[in-house]
């Protein structure tokens, strides 16, 4: 369902980040106990949960396909934010964190959110429809920048090991910026009709008719309570990033795992959002969901972490590792096969699904 036009102030995600942000304040700076880190958790949670409903509602103010893209930024921005404060934190321990962290979105959004939405419109429709047009652009953005920022730096010869030189890493971030600015002004402007919604009847929705859009003073009291839940979400986050990469390390497990876990939590307000959206025969705005905030991820993310390196000299690696390769090749060659025809059925979404969990066991047990 689409959210109500109007939610109460005293309503559980209106009090909720501002909560999350009163005790962020109360436990930043600070080394907390086991329940402590409980408590963070839950209300981590709970600001992530927030911060879907408040994106939400700004996406049914703006429509599609504007919608997509304000969650696809909002959750980029924690990511980055993550990312930047674990690196300056971890020094040269932390030198493929990005790396880890964008692929292991790319697979999420990619395999993951698309593959389950698709599972999900085909067994409530028997097919689920989309636009192959504006979905094949979507894909081979994806495909495009994650092949220069992730493969490339395993076969450059300026520098030794899987990394950029200074002048490379300037064109990679460059590039990423340029196409994902791009990206968007084609998804907004310049072919939005590619973007929008198809039904199983072919018939494209430019307009939601199940419920009223919100008033512009409802959207942007949305739009401060979803600044307040996107701080409150990376703060909490730092502050039970230590348990998380002490837990890793004691389990005997690769320290690439505190990439995917970082994935994970900025990605489940988008796989929410797409799943509900996918419920509703809304499989395009799905794949906008998903192909979006993978575009977002590697195209914000890259430039960002290329100003942090190269501002405090700090090592960044970014080449995969071989298996890596293989599995975003296969992600790249499944993906084309699924957006060509325009519809799929259960199959392409459980193959798409299968990938992620190659990916994740190959993330446990390299």
């Amino acid at each position: 369902m689409a959210p109500r036009p109007r939610t109460p102030y005293l309503h559980w995600t209106s009090a909720l980040p501002v909560l999350a942000v009163v005790l962020l304040a109360l436990v930043w700076g600070r080394s907390l106990p086991t329940p402590l880190v409980g408590l963070v958790s839950l209300f981590l949670a709970g600001a992530v949960l927030a911060a879907v409903h408040h994106a939400e509602v700004i996406a049914h103010r703006v429509g599609e396909p504007f919608g997509s893209l304000v969650l696809a930024v909002a959750v980029t921005v924690i990511e980055v934010a993550l990312i930047v404060t674990l690196m300056v934190d971890g020094g040269e321990k932390s030198a493929g964190l990005a790396r880890d962290t964008v692929f292991a979105a790319v697979m999420i959004t990619c395999n993951g959110i698309v593959g389950l939405c698709l599972l999900i419109g085909a067994l409530k429709r028997r097919l689920a429809v989309f636009n192959a047009e504006g979905t094949g652009a979507e894909l081979a953005t994806v495909a495009t920048v994650a092949g220069l920022s992730l493969v490339l730096p395993s076969f450059t010869t300026s520098v030794s090991g899987p990394r950029f030189s200074g002048p490379q890493l300037i064109f990679a971030a460059c590039a990423a910026l340029a196409l994902y600015g791009l990206f968007v002004t084609t998804q907004t402007v310049r072919h939005r009709d590619y973007f929008l919604p198809v039904t199983t009847a072919g018939e494209v929705i430019d307009t939601e008719e199940h419920a009223d859009p919100p008033t512009t003073l409802v959207a942007l009291r949305s739009l401060g309570l979803l600044l307040l839940a996107l701080i409150a979400v990376v703060g909490l986050a730092k502050a039970v990033s230590p348990t998380v990469e002490s837990g890793v390390v004691s389990a005997g497990l690769p320290s690439s795992l505190v990439g995917v876990v970082i994935a994970l939590l900025v990605l489940l307000p988008e796989t929410i959002a797409a799943v509900r959206a996918a419920r509703r025969d809304r499989i395009q705005t799905s794949i906008n969901l998903g192909l979006g905030s993978a575009m977002a991820s590697i195209g914000l993310t890259i430039p960002a972490v290329a100003l942090v390196t190269i501002w405090l000299k700090s090592p960044l690696i970014l080449g995969l590792s071989p298996s890596h390769m293989v599995l975003l090749t296969l992600t790249i060659v499944v993906g084309t096969l699924t957006v060509v025809p325009g519809r799929a059925t259960l199959l392409q979404g459980c193959v798409h699904l299968t990938l992620l969990a190659a990916y994740l066991v190959l993330a446990v047990s390299p």
